[in-house]
């Protein structure tokens, strides 16, 4: 078994096909390496694209909010007095972006606002209004205390000044985030791109698709900060692979951050560099295929046809001939030819080695029969002298002796008579075997009744003998011991229990424990009966009082008989 994944890797098809992979594989790496070179240039500049746009991002944000310096410096002077409110609704209506306009005191109290401004007694201490109360001229926060508007929003704040410079106050901008945002569709960003705001956390202020953004890295504000914008990939929260750019927008409180798909395999960005690998991988599986089908036509199925012929031949079929030679090619005709003349060759052979065999089996059925003549002569002579005897014990071992031959006399006859020379079926034996030994005695005796159980075996003579003779034994202990006087039931039971089988011959008779010690001669003959066939001899008593004979020896192995092949001429279509 370990040898036939070796036999399959060794066939024409495979060595074709390895042969040809092994000419066509430099084209092959040399596509990989110029695809993989621009596989790498294309990432480097989608990479460059997404900083570049993630740079002019923030600072569009942050120009926007420069111009809110220059709105809050224009409109300081009127952002108090007599309907001031009024003024810095219309302002902030006009203005798309802006949430709300407030003028609040040095108090950090609102003096006037376009719009409602939470309460906030604390206002004056906070590091933004302190910052302006210190000289700074523009001041964005992100975090100002309280939630100047409804929505996600910054505060820009410009300090109020009185006409001899002291600090009146400061005139602040809220402005809303989503304003700051840019636009997906802006024609400098790549395509499918989507964009957020985020705070210091990483929490998304806004995004256009949430689900393109997933969890940042935990360096990616520190990249920012210093290299201006902090480029990644990542898995986005709907699963797909995107790169990701960050820019800060508002000192590190808030950032622009954008996310563009990962070109795929078949994206129009690859599809000039795949050429690079596609087209020769096209080659090669081409010329691949090619090699195999022309191989599985012109060659390999050939050989599989003749591979069935040989397998025909090989189950005797010999008369089978390749009829479809003629379409192969001339070198695989001429291998047909020869493994035709091979079976002529054979079948000659075989009709020979037929003959010398049926001879043989004539020969050997004659000798058995001869041998079984011969024993029945003996038999006979042995009749004749058992008469002629006056001492009973003469008489005795004179009829034991003829029956041992009468059953090796029936085992010649089984054989020649049966279908095959060296088995015999074991049932019909012992059922003639036993019939003739018990007519023996009906003459001289009361009549005995027999009751047989046998398993069909198929057995072979060498051990069939000691079997026999054991039955032979066995059957004259009990016509002797326990059918003498008054007859009885005579039981033989052949059973097979898988590996071991079992004879067994019972009597019903009365015997006493000294006739299951004894050790006369047909107790030593069974013991060596049984050492014959590697097996043990038991002689005990049964529940009808009587003596049960047990003989328990390896069950023989049997083999199949091969059917004879078919006769007749037959041509493989």
């Amino acid at each position: 078994m370990s040898g036939r994944p070796k036999a399959s890797l060794s066939t024409i098809r495979v060595r074709l096909t390895a042969a040809l992979a092994l000419a066509l594989l430099p084209v092959l790496l040399l596509g990989v390496l110029q695809s993989a070179i621009a596989f790498h240039r294309e990432d480097v500049s989608l990479k460059l694209n997404l900083s570049a746009s993630a740079q002019r991002s923030a600072a569009s944000a942050r120009a926007r909010l420069e111009s809110a310096d220059i709105l809050l410096q224009t409109l300081a002077p009127g952002s108090v007095g007599f309907q001031c409110a009024q003024r810095l609704a219309q302002v902030t209506g006009r203005i798309p972006g802006y949430a709300n306009l407030i003028r609040f005191d040095r108090n950090g109290k609102v003096a006037c606002a376009a719009g409602g401004v939470p309460s906030d007694p604390r206002r004056a201490a906070l590091p933004w209004f302190r910052a302006l109360a210190a000289g700074d001229g523009l001041v964005v926060v992100r975090d100002a205390g309280q939630a100047y508007a409804g929505e996600p929003s910054v505060l820009a704040a410009v300090p109020a000044t009185g006409p001899d410079g002291e600090f009146e106050g400061a005139f602040a901008a809220v402005i809303a985030l989503s304003s700051l945002q840019p636009s997906a569709n802006d024609p400098v960003l790549p395509s499918q791109s989507e964009v957020a705001l985020t705070d210091y956390e990483g929490r998304l202020i806004n995004a256009t698709n949430p689900q393109a953004f997933g969890h940042l890295p935990a360096d990616w504000r520190s990249l920012a900060k210093r290299d201006g914008t902090a480029v990644w990939y990542a898995i986005g929260q709907d699963g797909e692979r995107r790169v990701y750019s960050a820019a800060p927008v508002v000192r590190d409180d808030v950032f622009v951050l954008l996310s563009a798909r990962a070109p795929g395999l078949l994206s129009w960005a690859r599809l000039n560099p795949l050429t690079g690998i596609l087209f020769p991988l096209l080659t090669f599986v081409i010329a691949l295929v090619a090699v195999s089908v022309v191989t599985e036509r012109v060659v390999v199925r050939w050989i599989a046809y003749l591979q069935r012929i040989a397998a025909l031949y090989a189950k005797g079929r010999l008369s089978v001939r390749p009829v479809q030679a003629e379409q192969m090619p001339p070198e695989i005709r001429e291998l047909a030819a020869a493994l035709e003349q091979m079976a002529e060759g054979i079948v000659g052979r075989d009709a020979s080695l037929r003959d010398s065999l049926a001879q043989k089996d004539a020969l050997m059925r004659e000798i058995h029969h001869r041998v079984k003549n011969n024993l029945q002569v003996i038999s006979s002579l042995l009749n004749m002298q058992q008469r002629a005897l006056a001492d009973p014990a003469a008489r005795a071992a004179m009829s034991d002796t003829r029956q041992r031959i009468t059953a090796l006399a029936l085992i010649y006859r089984a054989l020649y008579q049966g279908p095959d020379l060296k088995r015999v079926d074991l049932r019909p034996f012992l059922e003639e075997l036993t019939a003739q030994l018990i007519a023996g005695e009906m003459l001289h005796g009361p009549g005995v009744r027999t009751e047989l159980s046998v398993d069909a075996l198929v057995i072979d003579p060498d051990r069939l003998a000691p079997l026999a003779l054991f039955a032979v034994e066995a059957i004259t202990n009990a016509q002797k011991h326990a059918f003498a006087t008054r007859g009885g039931v005579l039981t033989v039971n052949f059973h097979v229990r898988g590996d071991e089988a079992e004879l067994e011959i019972s009597d019903d008779g009365q015997v006493g424990d000294d006739a299951l010690a004894a050790s006369g001669v047909g107790r030593t003959l069974m013991t060596a009966f049984a050492r014959q066939l590697r097996g043990r001899a038991e002689l005990v008593r049964n529940s009808s009082g009587g003596v049960t004979a047990r003989l328990l020896f390896p069950t023989p192995s049997v083999e199949t008989a091969v059917s004879a092949p078919p006769s007749g001429n037959q041509a493989a279509a």
